[in-house]
Order: C-alpha cells, then sequence, then structure tokens
C-alpha cells in the first residue's frame, strides 16, 4: 500500500444521495485497508442546498479535512456546485461530473440565469473531464434516485480498488429493497465512465 494519500472531493445538492456514495465510498476504502477520513458540509441540505463531502484515504491519514489545491478527483453531482468547488482541485486533477442542473434559488426566483457552458468551462481547466447523464442510467437501471450510484460507479473506474470492495459497500449501505437496482446502477456508472 502506496504512503500516498488520495482526496475525494463530493459536491452535490441535498436530495441527491451525495452523503450516502460519500458513505459508499468510505465502506469500500475500509474494507480495502486503507486507513480513511471523512468530514460532510451539509447546509440547508433539505432544502436543496450545498453538500460536500471530503473523503480521504491512504495508509495513515491525519486530517478529514481536503486542502485547497489537494484535491486529487472532484465527484460533481450537480453541474453548478461541480463548477463552484473546481478550485479545490488540484492541477491535473480528475473530475467526473453529472451532466445535471438543478437551480439554485437565485435562479429559481428569476434574479439569474442558470449559467451556460459550464460542462465546456470544467473541460477548458480538465481536458479528460467525464460527463455523463446519472439520472438517464439510474432510470435505465430502474430509478432516478440510484444516480449517486452510477456516479459512484463512474468514480469506481478512477481508483484502483478491487471491485468485490465496492459491491461489499453497496450491500452494506443501500437500503435492500433496492439493491438489484443500486448495482445495476453501479455497473452502468462503471461501463460508462
Amino acid at each position: 500500500m502506496s504512503s500516498t494519500i488520495i482526496n475525494v472531493l463530493m459536491v452535490g445538492v441535498g436530495g441527491q444521495g451525495t452523503l450516502l456514495a460519500s458513505e459508499i465510498l468510505s465502506e469500500a476504502l475500509k474494507q480495502a485497508g486503507f486507513d480513511v477520513k471523512k468530514s460532510e458540509i451539509h447546509g440547508m441540505s433539505q432544502r436543496g442546498g450545498s453538500v460536500v463531502s471530503h473523503v480521504r484515504f491512504g495508509k495513515e491519514v491525519q486530517s478529514p479535512i481536503i486542502p485547497e489545491g489537494e484535491a486529487d478527483i472532484l465527484l460533481g453531482f450537480e453541474l453548478l456546485e461541480s463548477y463552484r468547488y473546481l478550485p479545490l482541485l488540484k492541477k491535473g486533477g480528475k473530475v467526473v461530473v453529472n451532466d445535471l442542473k438543478i437551480n439554485p434559488s437565485i435562479v429559481s426566483t428569476g434574479r439569474e440565469p442558470y449559467p451556460a457552458g459550464l460542462v465546456d468551462k470544467i473541460r477548458e481547466s480538465f481536458p479528460d473531464c467525464v460527463v455523463l447523464d446519472g439520472v438517464e442510467l439510474a432510470n435505465s437501471a430502474g430509478s432516478p434516485k440510484a444516480a449517486n450510484t452510477v456516479l459512484i460507479g463512474a468514480l469506481s473506474k478512477q481508483l484502483d480498488i478491487d471491485e468485490k470492495f465496492w459491491l461489499a459497500a453497496i450491500e452494506k449501505m443501500a437500503p435492500s429493497k433496492a439493491l438489484e437496482i443500486n448495482k445495476k446502477a453501479f455497473y452502468l456508472g462503471r461501463n460508462g465512465a
């Protein structure tokens, strides 16, 4: 096991399952034998507010907070939130983003338009950005609620973690009545990334 610490930043809005996805990631990493530290920020998440989870892992991790400019991977559940948090990503970092727009209140009330061209703006700085339609893939799996597991599947392509640990984490963390949908969603994301 390398002594390097890997930093994964997960961002979205309330109701997207960002925190459950960070729990699945943390569980998979723990089962793979890593020391894992996680931190969450979810102000007003019940009302569509920003949700951010920092997940750091390696042989030994001291702090759960990713310093600015040191994230290795940004997993974005919503386009604008993904764009907002790009400064936390290091140069040459990886971006995996859901091609989904959820209007923040300032857009919903008509005071501002939703910013245009966000995928192009992300690709200006991170040309190998992976963009996928998580909701459409989740619908293919059987439920739009599994979009977070689609994104976990896409993230799994970026990390050298055996597939069995991902599946064990999904089996432990996902609701039992939706387990098969979540497994299918994981593979759709993994194969679509």
